[in-house]
């Protein structure tokens, strides 16, 4: 059975990749994970496979797609449930100048209509959910009647889990990382979405740093998504399954995770794959620790090398006091 979404961790571009969703499925088996964000278009014309590719253990996981001509979105949704996962949840709040050139993202909160065609299409062709991560709003489009009324349209077109990020967006003026931190937070009317539309599964997410926070907000809603706090300290993910899903297990040890992520990082050596591109997702393993500088040294020192694997990991474990 899969677990709901009370928890998930946030689609981060150049984060979420298949090797850390692997490492951060080892503190809970219930919290969803997202891909980075791929573009419709990336999977209509390359190697879809390879954009998409998960490892069966990363379940439940979500891909995010990007983009906004129904027929593509749909078949790359297709080709998402073809592979096995959850979830297809398209990008409606991503505000970088990237994204904005290629009519996606945040963007498309000024086009309702555009956004209820794209669901449309996609929930005709999948039997998984079709989901929607959007902003409290856009640039003047920032009232909460607009909100309501772009709910309103997406839940028409049969959209049924909504994840809000509660802070507007600028769509020119603020990079992406200024957009995450300038426009205020405002919970209350994320909180109020769920009010006003009680038949939709309502998920907040921005500015959520530890469990305590995310357990507060699920007196409101029925998801917390928690983005940057959970890659830059995976431990705060430690205690989810016991607290929020039920399970009567004891919280999950750093030494745990190391002991069961060396052999996905020796399967994924042998296969090609370079140690770097999987030790850069746990530098903060060891976050507020003694010895957790050291630990993140020797590992960005070394990880490069062409030597570098798993005897790495457990020198730089070495250095730690626990």
């Amino acid at each position: 059975m899969i677990p709901s979404r009370r928890l998930s961790v946030a689609p981060m571009m150049d984060w979420t990749d298949r090797h850390d969703r692997y490492f951060l499925r080892l503190f809970s088996r219930g919290i969803w994970l997202y891909t980075e964000m791929v573009t419709s278009a990336g999977i209509k014309r390359g190697d879809w496979r390879r954009l998409l590719a998960f490892d069966p253990a990363e379940r439940p996981v979500a891909a995010q797609l990007g983009g906004s001509d129904p027929a593509e979105l749909a078949l790359a949704a297709q080709r998402v449930e073809d592979l096995g996962y959850d979830e297809v949840n398209l990008n409606v709040g991503c505000p970088s100048d990237r994204v904005q050139s290629g009519r996606f993202g945040a963007c498309l909160m000024a086009e309702p209509q555009l956004v209820a065609d794209c669901v449309a299409a996609m929930r005709a062709v999948v039997r998984i959910p079709v989901t929607v991560k959007l902003r409290i709003g856009i640039d003047e489009l920032d009232s909460y009647e607009y909100l309501h009324h772009f709910i309103g349209k997406l839940a028409q077109a049969g959209c049924e889990v909504f994840i809000v990020h509660a802070r507007k967006a600028w769509l020119s003026g603020l990079s992406p990382k200024q957009n995450r931190e300038i426009p205020p937070l405002r919970y209350d009317l994320v909180h109020q979405v769920k009010r006003d539309f009680p038949q939709l599964e309502i998920s907040l997410n921005g500015g959520v740093l530890n469990l305590d926070q995310a357990e507060t907000h699920l007196a409101q809603v029925d998801g917390v998504m928690i983005g940057r706090a959970a890659y830059q300290d995976p431990m705060i993910l430690a205690d989810v399954d016991r607290r929020f899903y039920g399970a009567n297990t004891a919280a999950v040890t750093r030494e745990a995770v190391i002991d069961q992520l060396i052999p996905y990082i020796e399967r994924e050596m042998a296969a090609g794959c370079q140690f770097k591109h999987i030790s850069r997702h746990i530098l903060g393993l060891y976050q507020g620790v003694p010895g957790a500088r050291a630990w993140r040294r020797v590992l960005s020192e070394n990880a490069h090398k062409q030597n570098a694997g798993v005897e790495l990991l457990r020198e730089a474990a070495h250095w730690v006091k626990t």
